[in-house]
């Protein structure tokens, strides 16, 4: 698949959109393979729906600065960040904000966009979840512009077994060799969120058990696992 009009690179470059609720929500569910498609050359865009963390008390005073280095880690790692602005829990699956998300959509134009599975147990991740598809799948009449074209291919992913509920999924990828660039994304951003402190956040012990789970069902060492929004065809020869 050639790339949108105005993206940079040859004709297989892609751009791939990864949305979440909070700002860990991608860097979680799926950062080696944001990893992998930076390092095959792919344009990497994520966007976080929350940007004031003022009801976030391990940043409650730092909304800005987590802001900031969130998107200064991304860039290290081949992803550029964009931060909605949007508060946790004050947020709702309404048309103003669903037009919010889709104005940046049409500004992106992904060829292929992840985003947050809807069966959740955190509210703001369901709410995302709705935006973001509707965002998606429907810029082009909600704001307006009939030559916008949706991602060739949607898929959902998860945030892990406290939070997604009966999460089945149907690709996965083996993010064996992005493994500790990964590992690292994430251990370096929720140093950020929850101050220079020693100690490991649990986060990364189940993220690497996850992975390591998803491995095992697809015969590789990491594994990062997704579901298809729609049925794709897969190459099989």
């Amino acid at each position: 698949m050639s790339s949108r009009a105005g993206t940079a690179g040859t004709s297989t470059t892609k751009t791939i959109l990864a949305l979440g609720a909070h700002y860990d929500d991608c860097v979680f569910g799926i950062p080696g393979i944001l990893v992998k498609a930076a390092r095959k050359g792919h344009r990497v865009v994520v966007l976080t729906l929350i940007g004031d963390y003022s009801n976030f008390a391990p940043a409650r005073e730092r909304s800005a600065e987590l802001q900031e280095g969130c998107i200064e880690i991304g860039r290290e790692y081949g992803a550029e960040l964009r931060f909605l602005g949007l508060k946790g829990h004050h947020f709702d699956a309404t048309v103003e904000v669903t037009k919010r998300v889709a104005r940046v959509v049409a500004d992106v134009q992904p060829d292929v966009a992840f985003l947050l599975s809807p069966h959740d147990r955190h509210g703001d991740h369901v709410a995302a979840s709705r935006i973001c598809e509707n965002a998606l799948r429907h810029a082009g009449p909600l704001l307006d512009q009939p030559a916008y074209r949706p991602p060739s291919r949607l898929y959902a992913y998860d945030n892990g077994p406290r939070h997604t509920i009966d999460f089945v999924p149907d690709t996965y990828v083996d993010v064996t060799d992005e493994w500790p660039a990964a590992m690292a994304w994430l251990e370096r951003t929720m140093l950020l969120a929850y101050g220079q402190r020693g100690d490991r956040h649990p986060s990364l012990d189940l993220k690497e058990t996850l992975a390591a789970y998803r491995g095992k069902t697809c015969g590789v060492r990491y594994a990062e696992a997704v579901k298809g929004l729609d049925a794709y065809p897969q190459e099989i020869f």
